[in-house]
């Protein structure tokens, strides 16, 4: 089935619901066409990915009921960090080997975000302005929270690279998932944070504005950032240093959401943000070879329903998918404090024992994990008669299988 046939036959309500993959298959090949020689190897790998994601070009399996004789295709994953189709295993896997370093604390949220000026700089500067909001946030964490005169703590750190608005326009921010206290400087006890409060936002805010400037200019002087367009002019130390003056009174906007219920609901929490993409498949509605509609939410809007539909040109979509794919090699979930790697696991263990807690098994994880197993049964069982299905051929790329069953939409 040609890709244009096969966009409309989901747009219908015929087949499955409209994807990124429909939309890269049926207008990638033109977008690429029309942009030939604007576009890096790493949006070409992403657009390829997605095309090709769970479909023949990437081989798969066919399987059959052991009872009735059913059988299915299932096609293989691009496993690309980018595509919308394989996020949620991805996310599922890197949950469950991080539930073993909850603590039975309160847990806060902290969103750091960089300016509309810093914005526009970070897109030519991907790896650089990206890694230094890292650093100047994880920093500032650390730093105010082992003040005494706030909490006096060496605490720990997850942090989340979001590039997005939900409009997908370019909006660096870092979501940091913080526990509520951490360990004296002495080692020999845990201190804990207020309850429902955790450190002050106006001071996180001016000192993140301090270390990130500070860093910003110590790579202009070092050569690490580029500029084009209408900000070639930047690459002049005076004309940078003017740039940068207006923000350097400005207010940051760095804010703490309300504290979590518990550990199951940081790992709900987590398990929607770390391995989120620009967009979801599930904001689609509808897409040809002009416009693109999908929902979004308007944050200037305080009360009342904020999910609104935007349409965009197809082109101007595909754009600002693209516009997020990362660098190769650059990771977007980190860990500072006790929560490092390489340190977690002990500082975790010397935690419990400071917070006299039995490291019995949390049931909540049992549940999880048990519905888990469950969902993973139920994919393997026959949508017929509910029996077992077994692999009865394994095909490659580039190979057709002998089988000549329907594929199976749903499986990975």
């Amino acid at each position: 089935m040609p890709p244009s046939h096969r966009c409309k036959q989901r747009l219908s309500g015929n087949g499955p619901k409209l994807e990124v993959a429909d939309i890269f298959r049926a207008h990638g090949p033109a977008y690429r066409r029309e942009h030939a020689g604007h576009l890096n190897l790493q949006q070409l790998k992403v657009m390829s990915a997605i095309e090709s994601c769970r479909t023949a070009a990437l081989g798969g399996h066919v399987a059959s009921c052991t009872k009735c004789d059913h059988q299915h295709i299932a096609y293989n994953s691009c496993r690309n960090r980018h595509c919308p189709k394989c996020q949620g295993s991805t996310a599922r896997d890197w949950m469950q080997a991080r539930m073993e370093g909850l603590l039975p604390v309160e847990y806060f949220h902290v969103v750091f975000t960089l300016p509309a000026p810093i914005a526009d700089i970070a897109y030519k500067n991907k790896a650089a302005v990206y890694g230094l909001l890292f650093r100047a946030s994880a920093q500032t964490l650390l730093t105010i929270a082992a003040d005494p005169k706030h909490l006096g703590a060496r605490i720990g750190m997850t942090s989340v690279l979001h590039t997005w608005g939900s409009a997908m326009t370019h909006h660096p921010h870092v979501h940091v998932v913080v526990p509520g206290g951490g360990v004296s400087t002495d080692g020999t006890s845990w201190i804990g944070c207020r309850p429902g409060f955790f450190l002050p936002v106006k001071v996180l805010s001016r000192l993140f504005r301090r270390l990130f400037l500070e860093g910003l200019v110590r790579l202009h002087k070092a050569g690490r950032l580029r500029f084009f367009g209408n900000l070639v002019g930047l690459a002049d130390p005076n004309i940078f240093a003017a740039h940068l003056a207006p923000l350097r009174e400005a207010d940051w906007v760095v804010y703490a959401k309300p504290p979590f219920g518990g550990p199951e609901q940081v790992l709900a929490y987590l398990s929607r943000y770390t391995h989120r993409v620009a967009i979801s498949n599930h904001r689609l509605v509808t897409a040809d070879a002009d416009t693109v509609a999908f929902r979004w939410k308007d944050y200037r809007i305080k009360r009342g329903d904020r999910m609104k539909v935007m349409r965009l040109p197809t082109g101007e979509f595909i754009r600002r998918f693209l516009i997020h794919v990362l660098p190769p090699g650059f990771h977007r979930i980190r860990h500072a404090g006790f929560l490092a790697n390489g340190i977690r696991r002990d500082r975790i263990e010397k935690i419990r024992r400071l917070l006299d807690q039995t490291c019995e098994p949390d049931p909540m994880a049992d549940k999880e994990a048990h519905a888990e197993a469950l969902e993973q049964d139920l994919k393997h069982t026959c949508p017929k008669c509910g029996s077992t299905m077994r692999v009865v051929e394994i095909f490659t790329r580039g190979q057709t299988p002998k089988s000549r069953a329907p594929p199976w939409e749903d499986a990975a």
